[in-house]
């Protein structure tokens, strides 16, 4: 294993065994330049263990395998981030893949960076959702918020269109950071990797953007936990996941940026209103009650957050009164399945 590679790419497999070559194969060619940590969470259904320490015995000078339990995907990233010796990291899932020449542009890059003695504290890049039913693809750019190729800092950024969000899928943290901001991903939980792109942020002082479809996200499988279907069943993970992003952030206060603190703000309004709508489309008495208990939770933590929360556009559209307000609420939900192909 190279002794300072320049990323880390974390892994998490769990019965990956169909889709995780493909992944895989996309990622070792970066050689000395990067490490793949693999970690097996517990796969039982398939061979993906077995895979797993074949790719380790092709590739010792790149690969590292950790089995674990199933500790779920917070768990596994957490795992991947406790052995990494990149000088960056990037989480990518086992049936996803990055594009190899955005990859080749992106590993020139970093390596300035830690050549120069100058990293910055996270680079963005664009990610392409990659639908599997319609063999479409949408790709999220950041032209319009983020300077292209050029370091700066939240004061030079500008107005964020709809869809621009700093997904985990653009993001290739400074591993320090994920450090210094004691990062914490809950395990047995879905939706974690809102966590792990938001909690960092107030760490963040400097960043590049990178303008490459480097990330291909592969959507639209049954099983996924983005499918409708699924949201509907692991709807109490959702609301955890945005009780945990209440509780890590404190806004404005721990913002070192007006900017920041007002693009956190909206992402956070952007998973509170994706709560909330998921429990209108279930509109079953126990979901509606669990929208209930998150604005509680809300407004007890930080009432002025909630009363803020509450202005934004999005909110007021996923909370709408009445059994007529929670039709329009699954109407629009359904309109940005379309526009979005988010599931």
């Amino acid at each position: 294993m190279n002794a300072t590679p320049t990323v880390t790419f974390v892994v998490p497999c769990f019965n990956s065994a169909k889709y995780m070559d493909h992944c895989l194969s996309s990622l070792v060619i970066g050689e000395s330049d990067v490490e793949v940590v693999i970690v097996d969470d517990g796969s039982t259904l398939d061979d993906t263990a077995a895979r797993a320490d074949q790719w380790q015995a092709e590739h010792p000078d790149v690969v590292k395998v950790i089995h674990q339990p199933n500790k779920g995907h917070g768990g596994a990233v957490m795992a991947g981030l406790g052995v990494a010796t990149g000088a960056y990291l990037m989480v990518v899932d086992s049936d996803d893949w990055l594009d190899r020449d955005a990859l080749h542009l992106l590993l020139y890059k970093l390596r300035e960076f830690v050549s120069t003695g100058k990293p910055v504290d996270l680079v963005v890049v664009n990610y392409v959702y990659e639908h599997a039913a319609t063999g479409t693809r949408k790709v999220i750019r950041f032209q319009g918020p983020l300077p292209v190729n050029r370091r700066f800092g939240w004061s030079q950024t500008g107005f964020w269109g709809p869809g621009q969000n700093l997904m985990i899928h653009a993001a290739v943290y400074r591993t320090q950071v994920l450090r210094d901001a004691k990062l914490d991903l809950p395990e047995h939980t879905f939706y974690v990797d809102n966590v792990f792109v938001y909690v960092p942020l107030p760490y963040v002082r400097s960043l590049y953007y990178l303008p490459v479809d480097l990330y291909r996200y592969f959507i639209g499988r049954d099983d996924q936990s983005v499918n409708r279907k699924v949201l509907l069943t692991r709807i109490d993970q959702q609301m955890r996941v945005t009780k945990i992003m209440v509780d890590r952030v404190k806004l404005p206060e721990d913002a070192v940026e007006p900017k920041l603190a007002k693009y956190m703000r909206e992402y956070l309004g952007m998973i509170v209103t994706a709560s909330c709508a998921i429990a209108v489309v279930s509109n079953t008495p126990e979901d509606l009650a669990r929208r209930r208990d998150l604005w509680q939770y809300i407004e007890a933590k930080d009432p002025a957050l909630a009363k803020r929360l509450r202005r934004q556009p999005l909110v007021i559209g996923s909370n709408l009164p009445g059994r007529a307000g929670r039709a329009t609420t699954r109407a629009g939900y359904r309109l940005a399945q379309v526009l979005y192909r988010f599931n």
